[in-house]
């Protein structure tokens, strides 16, 4: 229930003046002032005016933690250890085609039996071979395979830029996410503290003036919840804090100047003609053009194959029969295999088309999604932007109405104290409701390069 103001009776205001005015004699010098002025003493310039100046560079801040971040990234390393061997498979794909040589030994005991001279060994015998052959033509076989191959190392390519880009989103949004609750811990101790002011003049009232007990409790009252505010802040930066150290180590520098550091949202258009660019996309993209050729691949499995090949054999044998002989052999020629019958090359390579088909589907789709995740990404953060413009000029009467209101609270009775805590707590949760916005604008902003060219490239 609200305290009827206390000029509705001029006797009782005259002489509840006169209590106060006593009470305020015992008053240390300014508490009232400083209370007035607790705010205006200690303002959070970052929060109120994002576009202050600061000794450090906050993009360079971000800098710094996604490079640690990148370089401490085990799912980085795979990522670049995947696209690495993706590409040593080219060169095995493409060696398909080089001349491949073998060569053999053996060594044993050797016998033959023939009708007219009998049974002839060696008790020992050595012998050795060497081949040689090279493929000539096999219908495009093998420059498909090895089209195949390029376009999966360009896959695991943009998959490795991918990962990069990811823990490059986590990393910005965990930094933002620090500088948010950061900011959440100087609102409140402000909170606190001006709550704090209010209580201690409102103890130097009461030992003068019984009667205004019921204040100091709603005071106290006030109080403890701002410092459970206060409290669970500081809880949720120190776990934002050792999330972010899991990605960049202990070395975390200030978070001074990211209140600002994503403010400029770029045109939609500019967006949109960038999601192509995306490293998602042109992995999907090399996806369908890698399953296209390995369908071509395989349907070049039917032709014919000509290769030239050559081969040397000798012989060396000791002991038996025979005793010491040497023998050897040289051929050389070209081999020419034509399929006659497979069965089975119709079906495979019509299956391998089909999946060709649904990769450039299924990246079209993935498009068409990113496309409108991107317009709708663009008007989230539009919203954010302009709610945040809105609270902060709001925030600039609320402060104006928290004085006036503390003030005429200081007048005997002009307001209730109610009326104090009021404008109070809706002043500091202007203020968190600024920061938030503020913040979630930025992250969205975010989100939105991530969408098309990069966080990783706009830190560049």
């Amino acid at each position: 229930m609200r305290t009827p103001p206390v000029r509705s009776n001029p006797v009782a205001a005259a002489f509840f003046q006169v209590l106060v005015l006593a009470a305020s004699c015992l008053l240390p010098a300014g508490a009232w002032a400083q209370c007035l002025d607790e705010s205006r003493q200690e303002a959070d310039t970052e929060a109120v005016n994002p576009t202050t100046v600061r000794p450090v560079d906050p993009r360079q801040t971000l800098q710094t933690l996604v490079r640690d971040a990148l370089e401490r990234s085990h799912q980085v390393g795979a990522a670049k250890l995947v696209a690495e061997a993706a590409v040593d498979e080219i060169a095995e794909t493409r060696a398909g085609k080089a001349i491949q040589a073998s060569a053999n030994a053996g060594l044993g005991s050797d016998g033959a039996h023939a009708r007219h001279t009998g049974t002839e060994s060696s008790v020992l015998q050595l012998r050795a071979s060497i081949t040689a052959s090279q493929l000539l033509y096999d219908g495009g076989r093998t420059d498909r395979l090895t089209d195949w191959r390029t376009q999966l190392a360009e896959s695991a390519r943009h998959g490795h830029l991918t990962a990069r880009e990811q823990l490059a989103l986590s990393t910005v949004s965990l930094a933002l996410e620090r500088s948010r609750y950061r900011q959440h811990v100087v609102v409140y101790s402000q909170y606190v503290r001006k709550m704090n002011c209010l209580v201690e003049a409102l103890g130097h009232l009461v030992r003068a003036d019984r009667g205004r007990a019921s204040e100091l409790v709603q005071a106290r009252k006030s109080l403890q919840q701002a410092e459970l505010s206060f409290t669970q802040a500081q809880s949720q930066a120190r776990q934002v804090e050792t999330r972010l150290r899991r990605l960049v180590g202990d070395g975390l520098p200030g978070s001074e100047g990211l209140a600002a550091v994503l403010l400029s949202v770029p045109e939609l258009n500019e967006l949109v003609a960038e999601v192509e660019r995306s490293s998602e996309i042109a992995s999907l993209t090399a996806q369908a053009a890698a399953l296209d050729h390995y369908a071509r691949s395989v349907a070049a499995g039917s032709k014919p194959q000509l290769s030239w090949n050559v081969s040397g054999s000798a012989a060396v044998a000791a002991g038996g029969t025979r005793t010491n002989t040497h023998n050897g052999s040289l051929a050389v020629g070209v081999a020419l295999n034509i399929p006659l019958m497979n069965p089975g090359v119709a079906p495979a390579t019509d299956a391998a088309r089909k999946r060709a088909q649904a990769a450039s589907l299924q990246r079209a789709e993935a498009l068409e999604a990113r496309r409108y995740r991107v317009a709708e990404v663009h008007e989230q953060t539009l919203s954010s932007f302009d709610r945040a413009r809105r609270v902060g000029a709001v925030l600039r009467d609320s402060e104006q109405v928290r004085n006036f209101t503390l003030q005429q609270w200081q007048q005997l009775g002009k307001r209730s104290l109610f009326d104090v805590m009021g404008a109070e707590g809706e002043h500091y949760n202007l203020r968190i409701s600024y920061v938030n916005a503020l913040h979630d604008g930025q992250q969205l902003n975010a989100n939105l390069l991530s969408l098309g060219r990069g966080v990783t490239e706009w830190l560049r």
